[in-house]
């Protein structure tokens, strides 16, 4: 259900979601700029109406950051976009994936490029590396990093002091990016 709500002076549009499986509530903003709450079935709307305010600064905070890309494909979700990025971003990720892999030398099946929402890669226990066509658009040294991230993966299917170990090879201030991509809402693992 479209709604929307004034804060601080801005009209915001967002949609509200309900789920009977949402134990609590949960606020998401995309690369689109698109915001989502999903809320608990049984919920009042007045209730995630009070629960965007509460999150006001994260929300814009969230909403400024994905403003920098504003006239990429970033800030789109269209299948146009996809297709028109999906071979550069495959030639990308191949290139840094055998780059860092100077470092590994890690046996891998694929890369998959892929049109996701909020994920901008994965690993499979196939040994298949998954990127979003979307790292293409992001700033080289987070797109390495998520990379490197996934590359690790294929030794390490976690995040133990091991995995950390071998990310930091590569990408020795990975803690520092890792804020950077944790307050900036991109979502990678």
């Amino acid at each position: 259900m479209k709604k929307q709500i004034t804060l601080e002076n801005r009209k915001v549009s967002y949609t509200l979601r309900k789920s009977r499986r949402a134990r609590r509530m949960r606020l998401a903003v995309y690369c689109d700029g698109s915001i989502v709450v999903t809320a608990p079935f049984d919920l009042k709307e007045n209730t995630a109406e009070k629960f965007i305010r509460e999150k006001s600064k994260w929300l814009f905070s969230k909403i400024d950051f994905f403003k920098q890309f504003k006239g990429h494909a970033i800030a789109r979700y269209s299948e146009e976009d996809y297709l028109k990025y999906k071979e550069k971003a495959h030639a990308f990720a191949l290139d840094r994936v055998n780059h860092f892999n100077k470092i590994y030398k890690f046996g891998f099946n694929q890369i998959n490029i892929k049109n996701q929402k909020t994920r901008w890669g994965s690993c499979s226990k196939k040994g298949n590396l998954n990127f979003n066509y979307k790292i293409v658009l992001l700033p080289q040294r987070l797109a390495d990093y998520i990379i490197v991230h996934e590359l690790c993966h294929l030794r390490e299917f976690n995040h133990s002091k091991k995995f950390w170990k071998l990310v930091e090879k590569a990408i020795p201030d990975y803690l520092e990016i890792r804020r950077e991509l944790k307050k900036s809402g991109v979502v990678f693992d």
